[in-house]
């Protein structure tokens, strides 16, 4: 694309993190910490920029409040960024994670009483709440959940805004889309989540675009996405792990976006991504074009919304070309906004607005019942002319916001709005049309009656005081279904449903007020397009063999791509928080049959999604035929907490290569039935086995046991005692499986004896010039020079100079109690046993099974422990908490580096387990407000000198009398 013209500009587990960060290569005072990393630990791309942390993966420069799960859960009062390496080249390589303890910034507050907002690290004032801005009449915005009430035409301070987007991980940026050679006009919408670019862009009077490319300011490219429209005139991407200058260019709104045509290669309209208050706010906007002329390079945009008090609507226009400046003049030169309908004039604003930045907000107070359901309708609209000046006018028509987000919701009888626990599930899909009409498709299993009612609700203020604004009719035979359409939610529905306020519930005979209840909600786009094709896969503890009585639901879209790749996304609800721990989903055949199964993810939190690349054959089959179920388990319920039943048509080959006559899309998990809305009514009875789907083999045959000594580790299985490179570190790492445990020993680098090391390509070390040509080795997959390794053939693997390990033995496995070093002069192993130090307590203990050596419980002074037997006797197990050693039934306050104890949570060293839990503060002061302490408050003493006292100490008060 040429040169843009510059157009106007409308636990423990942070500790261990500060240690886990990756070293440089290459000699050091210390060894890096071994990189074993657990499946639910994303990788970022080799060869990317970024951080792995807590499941997830953030850019460059990217911050977050970390979440250490259960019992500590978001650390508001730290603040976590990923750093750029010190080492390599800059922008390369994984990033480092360093955290730091916000709460001494926080302002010193002149309060007498200040509380704890929810999700807040520092106190607030109350008085703070109830101090809005003055604002000048007629521009005020009322901003929803926005205690101050800030301007709908303010665009806030950059610095308050990104802190606020970087705390929550998200935030919103707008572009009006204009070409100086077309009469298009569109819209681009673009939400950064953590390191993703997800957009949506809408247009009008343009052909179908090719591709939509993001680029600087100078029109230097810095990333394309095909454009594939998902319904006329909107199209919708990702944009993965965002480079950290493209992000820097997005804040400081310098980054553009172009919507790329075949008649128009170097882009056909684009703009600069500009960020707005208005965005959070917005549920119904419009697409200005030129009215009779052919003009071109003129439009404009609206962003709309209704007052949550009143039928008040609040916009901000945005426009380019209607003004031509002159001589580069400032002034304000005056524009006619009118609201019409057919042609018929209701309303008219006037304006002044600056050539240099054409844009302005308004509020059309008190819109009568009428307009409000035009509003709704799509049939209001919005003409915009220069006062006095010439005959150029745009307008466009203004509608509920198109997205590409889907909105949907899990119905659970948690969330009822009285709580049972019958096992039942709920899952809808809903689509809201530019003429206001809501499709819904609500599908409900393991209710424990018939369903009587299905609506659509706000949230009740009383239990007795519901607002109804849909009752869901069509509720298909057997009462599992329904689908149908709301057309009466009107503009003020349309407003709540689009700012995620409404609710879904499903009354039932033995529940008439609602046994399952859910929030619906957008779900932001994520290029899973199963989403837009198919009804999810409810998710139910009715559905568990044996039945279980969970108030928790969720459901799942799955889907094979033509590489046979299932690509997954699990949404759950009325879990409870991190008290679950770790959630974990699991693919697998019938309930109750012998087979494979594949752990899908393990994560903390209501969400996961992922892809695996190589399913079992078995699983294929079973997909194929609609008997494969995917389990969902928590800590309360090991054996599986909900199930779903999948089913998608495939005829994928053995060994998963290729997906073969199922189209170019790949096959998509799917209910029986059509995807769209409004198809016919769905058979009850699923789909049979394929008759032609090739029947999956195996070597022995399917009956075959499985080794349940086998490892998994990065989406692949290994069997006891293989080793191999992994893909995350495949020259500087070598892993192996030992008993269903995978162990990474990472290869530290001896200080080169040269003063200008090199690196070579295919080698972990630095190696000086003159030793690059090795001999090679018989037996050895690549050249490798003595000097610089060793080869061990009691692992038959190679080994860096000045790497230490414990050896491997077949078939006895990992020897522990001796330890090998690799002689890098001479190219030699020496292996010698491991001398366990005599201990003088009692009661030493292992920790571990396979720990060689045992320790004691506790610190004991030895100054010179002399070398024994190192075989010791059993005693009691302790349990190892950050890098200490704790006695059975022993209590202690975990410490957290490099912010100290943490007093409200207490960790108990039980069976050799340690479990922590956070103490009760809850419980109410008899006193009224009490003294704040080191974690909960307490009452002060009425008298100096009164002491408080456990009951152990006065027992044994007692004794000593």
């Amino acid at each position: 694309m040429p040169s843009l013209p510059a157009p106007p500009a409308p636990l423990l587990v942070l500790g261990l993190l500060l240690l886990g960060a990756r070293a440089a290569r290459g000699a050091g005072p210390e060894p890096p910490a071994l990189p074993i990393r657990s499946e639910k630990e994303p990788l970022p791309v080799r060869g990317s920029a970024g951080c792995s942390f807590g499941g997830k993966v953030y850019a460059l420069d990217e911050t977050w409040h970390p979440d250490l799960g259960e019992p500590f859960g978001v650390m508001r009062c730290v603040l976590c960024a990923c750093e750029a390496p010190q080492w390599g080249r800059r922008g390369r390589g994984p990033g480092r994670v360093s955290c730091k303890n916000i709460k001494p910034e926080c302002p010193a507050l002149t309060c007498g009483q200040p509380f704890q907002l929810p999700g807040h690290c520092c106190q607030t004032c109350p008085q703070e709440r109830s101090n809005p801005r003055q604002q000048t009449p007629g521009l005020t915005f009322e901003y929803p959940r926005d205690p101050e009430h800030r301007s709908y035409s303010d665009r806030g301070e950059p610095g308050a805004e990104e802190d606020r987007a970087r705390a929550d991980g998200h935030s919103d940026f707008v572009a009006l889309l204009t070409g100086p050679r077309s009469q298009a006009v569109a819209r681009a919408r673009v939400s950064l989540l953590r390191s993703s670019l997800r957009f949506s862009i809408s247009y009008q009077r343009l052909a179908r675009p090719s591709r939509v490319r993001f680029s600087d300011s100078t029109g230097s490219v810095l990333f394309e996405h095909p454009a594939v429209p998902t319904q006329d005139g909107l199209v919708c991407g990702v944009w993965r792990a965002v480079p950290r200058l493209s992000l820097r260019l997005l804040r400081a709104e310098q980054l553009h976006v172009a919507l790329v045509t075949p008649t128009h290669p170097s882009g056909e309209v684009w703009g600069p991504l500009i960020r707005h208050r208005a965005l959070a706010a917005e549920t119904f906007s419009a697409i200005l074009t030129l009215e009779d002329s052919q003009k071109q390079g003129i439009g404009g945009i609206a962003l709309l919304t209704l007052s949550d008090t009143e039928d008040s609507l609040h916009f901000l226009l945005l426009f380019r070309g209607l003004l031509e400046p002159k001589n580069g003049a400032l002034a304000q030169v005056p524009v006619k906004l009118q609201i019409l309908h057919q042609e018929q004039l209701l309303r008219e604003l006037q304006a002044n607005v600056s050539a240099q930045d054409p844009g302005f907000a308004e509020v059309l107070p008190n819109l009568t019942v009428q307009e409000m359901d035009w509003l709704v309708l799509g049939e209001l609209q919005m003409a915009l002319e220069r006062a006095g000046g010439p005959e150029l006018r745009i307008s466009g028509h203004m509608a509920a916001r198109q997205s590409c987000d889907v909105l949907q919701s899990v119905l659970c009888g948690a969330d009822a709005l009285i709580p049972v626990q019958t096992g039942a599930a709920g899952s809808a899909s809903l689509e809201l049309l530019g003429n206001g009409s809501l499709i819904y498709q609500i599908q409900v299993v393991g209710t424990s009656s018939e369903v009587i009612t299905m609506t659509l609700e706000t949230k009740p203020q009383r239990r007795d005081e519901r607002t109804v604004l849909c009752h869901m009719t069509g509720l298909q035979t057997g009462g599992h279904m329904a689908v149908g359409v709301c057309s009466g939610i009107g503009a003020r529905g349309a407003h709540m449903l689009l700012q995620n306020e409404l609710f879904l519930n499903v009354g039932t005979k033995d529940f008439p007020e609602g046994e399952l209840r859910g929030h619906v909600a957008a779900l932001p786009y994520s290029g899973h397009s199963a989403r837009h094709d198919t009804l999810p896969v409810p998710l139910a503890g009715a559905l568990v063999l044996p039945r279980v009585q969970s108030q928790a639901a969720g459901h799942a879209w799955l889907s094979l791509d033509t590489h046979c790749h299932l690509h997954y996304e699990v949404l759950l609800a009325g879990l409870g928080g991190s008290e679950q721990g770790t959630v974990t989903a699991h693919l697998l055949g019938p309930p109750g049959m012998p087979g494979p199964r594949r752990l899908l993810k393990g994560f903390y939190g209501p969400e996961a999604q992922g892809v695996v690349k190589d399913l079992e054959p078995e699983l294929l089959r079973h997909l194929a035929q609609g008997t494969a179920s995917l389990l969902i388990t928590t800590k309360g319920s090991p054996r599986g907490e909900l199930r779903g039943q999948v089913h998608i048509a495939n005829q994928c080959q053995v060994g998963g290569l290729r997906l073969a006559a199922v189209g170019a899309e790949g096959a998509r998990a799917r209910l029986p039935g059509a995807p769209h809305a409004l198809a016919a009514v769905l058979p009850s009875s699923p789909a049979g086995p394929a008759p032609d789907a090739p029947a999956p083999a195996k070597p022995g045959g399917l009956g075959r046991p499985r080794d349940p000594n086998m490892c998994f580790f990065e989406g692949q299985q290994r069997p006891h005692g293989a080793r191999w490179a992994p893909n995350y570190d495949p020259l500087c790492s070598l892993c192996t499986c030992q008993r269903r445990t995978v162990i990474c020993d990472p290869v530290v680098c001896p200080p080169p004896s040269c003063p200008h090391p090199v690196q070579a390509q295919n080698q972990c070390c630095p190696v000086c010039p003159q030793k690059q040509d090795g001999r090679d080795l018989p037996g050895l997959p690549r050249s490798r020079d003595p000097g610089e390794g060793c080869y061990f053939d009691g692992d038959r693997s190679w080994r860096a100079a000045g790497t230490r390990w414990h050896p491997v033995v077949p078939p006895f496995g990992l020897i522990k109690c001796a330890v090998c070093t690799c002689k890098g002069g001479t190219g030699e192993v020496h292996c010698e046993k491991v001398q366990c130090p005599r201990l003088s307590c009692a009661q030493p203990v292992r920790t571990n099974p396979t720990d060689c050596c045992k320790q004691c419980p506790v610190v004991v002074s030895a100054a010179h422990p002399q070398l024994g037997d190192p075989m010791q006797a059993d005693g009691p197990r302790g349990c190892r908490f950050a890098g200490q050693w704790f006695p059975d039934s022993q209590s202690w306050h975990p410490s957290v580096p490099p912010f100290g104890e943490m007093s409200c949570i207490t960790c108990r060293c039980g069976a050799g387990v340690p479990h922590c839990e956070r103490n009760d503060c809850s419980l109410p002061l008899s006193c009224g407000s009490g003294k704040e302490g080191r974690c909960c408050s307490h009452c002060t003493p009425r008298r100096p000198g009164l002491e408080t006292r456990t009951v152990p100490q006065l027992e044994k008060e007692a004794e000593g009398s």
